[in-house]
Formats: C-alpha cells, sequence, structure tokens
C-alpha cells in the first residue's frame, strides 16, 4: 500500500496528479488525512481523504509520498506519524517521495545525502548534504523528488516507473494523452 499524506495547505496539483497516474496504473495508494478526514488545500479545495491518520497502520506500506505547498509541508513536518512512516519506509528501501517545499522534510532527516535531489526553487538550503540538480524530477535509488505543481504528472510517472517500470508508466501517461 502506498501512502500519500494529506495536511491542511497541501498543494492540489502536486497532490491529485501523481494520486491519479498511480491509480490508472493500478497502484493500491490511498490517502492519508493528517489533519483530520477532510482536508483542505493551500487554494481552498476540500478533499475528503480515504483515511485519517489514526486509523492507518503502516505495517502494509510500500511507499510514503508528501505533496508540497504550505503550510502543508510545514503541517506535514510537524506530525510525528508521517515522519515515523517516512524513516520506516527509507530504513526498509520502500519509496520515499517528496514535491515542491516537502523534500526540505527528507533533507532536515537527513535522507537526501550524497543523492540526486531537486525541489521548489528556494528550498535548495533544507536539502541537507544533496546534490541538488534543480531537474523536474530526480530519482536516486528509493528517493523521488520534484520541482513543483507544474511537475506533478511527471512526479506521479516517477513512481509508478519505480513501482511498475518504466514501460507501464510510459502507458499509463500515453494513454492520458501526455505524449
Amino acid at each position: 500500500m502506498y501512502y500519500l499524506f494529506l495536511a491542511n495547505g497541501f498543494e492540489i496539483t502536486e497532490a491529485m496528479a501523481p494520486l491519479d497516474v498511480m491509480r490508472r496504473a493500478g497502484l493500491d495508494v490511498k490517502t492519508v488525512g493528517v489533519t483530520g478526514a477532510s482536508v483542505q488545500s493551500s487554494n481552498g479545495v476540500c478533499v475528503q481523504s480515504d483515511v485519517a491518520i489514526d486509523d492507518v497502520s503502516f505495517d502494509d506500506v510500500d511507499g510514503a509520498i508528501l505533496p508540497g505547498g504550505m503550510p502543508g509541508t510545514l503541517n506535514l513536518k510537524k506530525n510525528g506519524k508521517v515522519i515515523e512512516c517516512v524513516k520506516r519506509c527509507y530504513e526498509n528501501g520502500k519509496l520515499v517521495a517528496s514535491i515542491c517545499a516537502a523534500p526540505s522534510i527528507f533533507g532536515e532527516m537527513g535522507l537526501l545525502v550524497d543523492r540526486r535531489a531537486t525541489c521548489f526553487p528556494g528550498f535548495e538550503k533544507a536539502l541537507d548534504g544533496a546534490i541538488h540538480t534543480g531537474a523536474h524530477v530526480e530519482t536516486d535509488g528509493n528517493v523521488i523528488t520534484s520541482k513543483g505543481a507544474g511537475c506533478a504528472i511527471e512526479f506521479g510517472h516517477a513512481i509508478v516507473s519505480y513501482a511498475l517500470g518504466k514501460t507501464n508508466a510510459d502507458k499509463v501517461l500515453s494513454d492520458m494523452q501526455c505524449f
């Protein structure tokens, strides 16, 4: 099970576009409401999560995905269960993926040392020890980072490529008329 964490103030495109790509590919993914079952995006769109964080056991986790946005990133960073899930995934070679400002969480956790990474401009200093590339999306082992909302479909593609292979990910984007 892949968990996509939603906290109040998340960037809607950075959550919903990758979620759509992942579900089209057939990945088992659930949205997890960090600040309650109903979560409000940074631009005021309310989303009903699949499950509230207090109702989730991370025993079956295959990956943790963090959208950016403000103050969504700060709300994710403050939640111990989110940090615990990311840490568990990272330490067990499972996927950890973040976009926009959220890679700063990985940097502050020490997960990006000597790894290629990217983020929204202005958050580079929080990527402690990373090799910042400025690319739209970076995949380095089990860590995927992305630059921002305009890269959200590419971010979803990278997640599906990691989970199911590039051919399957390319098929999903081709069916979506991305190329």
